[in-house]
Order: structure tokens, then sequence, then C-alpha cells
């Protein structure tokens, strides 16, 4: 089964879901905040994808954090702080049980899930 992670009101989750839905991809939506997160899922997925490209830099979220925050992230502050603000992960994750793909794009969607 294919899960899309994320925050639903976020633009570009509501994208992917348009273009899963009319693409007649089934799939689960699993909500950060409604449905939470797990510690050993995001280091699984920091581990795989690169806890940098998980991070959400462009967002708010991230814009206001204190600048000795950003400046002394590392992997283990990223995971942590991701936990307590899922809004800082890049969105959408896109996990078809054997490959998970960041963000949306209808050219990647479509080479993945045809």
């Amino acid at each position: 089964m294919v899960t899309l992670y994320g925050i639903p009101n976020c633009d570009t989750i509501k994208k992917a879901r348009r273009w899963l839905e009319g693409a007649g991809v089934e799939y689960h939506f699993h909500n950060y905040r409604k449905d939470g997160l797990q510690k050993d899922m995001l280091e699984q997925w920091a581990d795989e994808l690169g806890w940098e490209a998980l991070l959400n830099r462009r967002g708010t979220t991230w814009r206001k954090l204190p600048e000795e925050q950003k400046s002394a992230i590392n992997a283990e502050r990223a995971i942590t702080l991701m936990l307590e603000q899922p809004a800082m992960i890049k969105r959408p994750l896109l996990d078809t049980g054997s490959q998970k793909l960041l963000g949306f794009s209808e050219e990647q969607y479509s080479n993945l899930l045809s």
C-alpha cells in the first residue's frame, strides 16, 4: 500500500493527493499531527534519504527558529526538531513500500507509480 505522509493543509500535499486520486492510485494518508510520528521511523527516513533532505528549511517553522539553533543543526538535533514540530519535515513523503520520494513532481510520481 502506498502511504503519503504530511500535513493536510499543505498546498503541496493537496496537489499530491489530487494527482494520486486522478491517477487512480490507492493510498493511505498519514497525518503527522493526528497520526503521530515515531522517532525510529524518522531516523530510518533520515538514514535512507538524508536528514538534510528531510529537513524543510524553506518553511516558516524553520525561519522562525533562533539563529543559534539553525547554525548548530546536525542529524540528532534535526530529528528532535522534526519530532517536536512535524511541519519541519519536507512534504510530502511518498512511500511505495520499496521506494520513498520527497516532494511532489507529477513526472516523478508518474515514473514511480506507473
